[in-house]
């Protein structure tokens, strides 16, 4: 491979650091070098000084190049941020970050913006005859709608309280908004190795870290809790009303829109008896989650294992595909779709290709189990080889089709609802064990359920992959970079039809 081909098509990561004197504007930019270049990337800083103490703000400016690349031909880097080409922005102070936005190098399509919202106090506020102190809100309000991504807290504050600078808990701060592809371990490896003030930077990082994850994971809660509806006064039936009381009394207002969406989801799936098992499963992980520290957190953790929770208890099996494909409204839809006139007959025809476990899966549990392994899979073997069109509009292929979906009263004792409860019985034992490591790892871990979803073919290969993340989740659980590094198996999974990206990743962590 030449020189060319080796840095064609990458792009270097670019980074923007805006800090008045005696901030370490310098020592961060020098932090990102050297973590970078551990990592094997090429680095770049350079740095433009303002012309006053506080008339402007030295911009440091850092680029990253991945691997691979050469030294015989190392890559082209710019020395000065551009407008609208920028990944990242970093302020020491908040002005400065208005004044990068006013510069044009926060965009909404690409940036990262990162500051502490201390003031800094110019000459021009100070000396104005009344107030002249500018608005801080309308800064944080700008940031909120140029930035892709917007992060504000009072860093200042709290490396003062650590005995540190600022630069120490920009680094933390940083290091929690996972915008850079390494792991917590490498940016607190990259302070020691600098071998000053290793203890009040390292002090000043982690709770730089804690602020910025925690008002991230309540961000990212409040963005998906406004996609649920506001709770009822009253229920419409008695079941229903003393699921809405015990969702009152049992749980806090923040979780309860995304309860009550689980709820509804599990009343259509099932009865009111699965879904106080909803209730009841939910409630253990509340308890949980509070005595790690949950609720200045957003109770994140519980708030996502409501709702993948209720994707898992409402699996897709050959009776709720039954019931969904003879419901009137799906009818009346299709009918909307092929504008049928009045006087037109409409002929449904339905592909249904059931696996031999999804047959078993119907069955009760000991029985379905036995005949899963059992010769009868061989010598039926032919059955399920092709799928089948079933005349879901004619009474022959409708009756067969109500037949299933009325086996909903015997789900509880079939095999793949046996299953699936294992299924989710593991995974909440790996919630709970990774709680203990972590709190970003427990939710990750919560997360990393999405996997799981389809019908037959489908749902085998992502629970595939899914069990290969739990597995992961075991041989992670207890160390320090358990969050990071799921994380990237969980985003390898997540963004990869064929699977490879996992095995991939899988593969560069000899450790699992």
């Amino acid at each position: 491979m030449t020189d060319k081909t080796q840095t064609a098509g990458a792009e270097p990561l670019k980074i923007a650091i805006l800090a008045m004197g005696g901030q370490g504007g310098g020592v961060l930019a020098d932090w990102l070098v050297d973590l970078a270049e551990r990592a094997g990337w090429y680095a770049q800083s350079t740095s433009v000084p303002g012309v006053a103490q506080r008339t402007g703000a030295t911009i440091y400016y850092v680029e990253l190049f991945p691997p691979p690349w050469s030294m015989a031909q190392p890559p082209v880097l710019a020395q000065m941020p551009t407008p609208g080409d920028v990944d990242v922005v970093i302020s020491a102070e908040l002005m400065e970050a208005g004044r990068a936005i006013l510069r044009g190098i926060v965009t909404p399509d690409r940036t990262t913006l990162l500051t502490s919202v201390h003031r800094s106090y110019a000459i021009s506020e100070k000396s104005h005859p009344a107030n002249g102190i500018v608005d801080a809100a309308q800064v944080i309000a700008a940031g909120n709608d140029t930035a892709k991504h917007f992060y504000a807290a009072d860093l200042q504050r709290i490396a003062e309280s650590c005995g540190s600078v600022i630069s120490a808990s920009l680094f933390g701060a940083l290091a929690a908004t996972a915008v850079l592809p390494f792991a917590r371990e490498q940016f607190e490896q990259t302070i020691r190795l600098g071998n000053v003030g290793v203890h009040s930077s390292l002090a000043a990082f982690d709770a730089g870290w804690n602020e910025i994850r925690s008002a991230r994971m309540q961000q990212d809660t409040k963005t998906a809790s406004a996609r649920f509806p506001a709770l009822p006064e009253k229920a419409g039936t008695a079941d229903g009303q003393k699921l809405l009381d015990n969702l009152r009394s049992r749980f806090p207002v923040a979780l309860q829109p995304v309860i009550l969406a689980g709820l509804r989801h599990l009343l259509d799936f099932q009865d009111a008896d699965y879904a106080h098992a909803y209730l009841n499963r939910i409630e253990k992980i509340l308890a949980l989650d509070n005595g790690a520290g949950g609720q200045p957190r957003g109770w994140t953790l519980t708030w996502q294992f409501a709702r993948y929770l209720a994707t898992a208890m409402a699996y897709d099996d050959v009776i709720k595909v039954a019931d969904l494909k003879i419901r009137d409204s799906r009818m009346q839809r299709i009918s909307r779709e092929v504008r049928l006139d009045q006087g037109q007959m409409l002929e449904v025809a339905d592909y249904m290709h059931p696996r031999f476990e999804e047959v078993c899966g119907t069955m009760p549990e000991r029985l379905g189990r036995w005949i899963e392994h059992s010769f009868l899979r061989n010598w039926t073997a032919t059955l399920f080889r092709k799928g089948r069109h079933l005349r879901t509009s004619r009474l022959g292929g409708y009756l067969l089709l109500y037949a299933l979906a009325s086996r909903r009263s015997k789900r509880t004792a079939t095999l793949r609802h046996a299953q699936e409860m294992q299924s989710i019985d593991d995974w909440t034992k790996k919630i709970e064990a990774a709680l203990e490591t972590d709190y970003e790892f427990a939710v990750t871990v919560t997360q990393s359920r999405r996997l799981v979803k389809g019908y037959s073919d489908t749902h085998a290969r992502s629970s595939g992959r899914f069990s290969q993340l739990m597995k992961a989740a075991e041989a992670l659980d207890g160390r320090t970079d358990a969050a990071t590094q799921y994380k990237t198996l969980y985003e390898a999974a997540l963004n990869d039809v064929k699977g490879e990206r996992l095995q991939a990743a899988l593969a560069a962590m000899p450790a699992l």
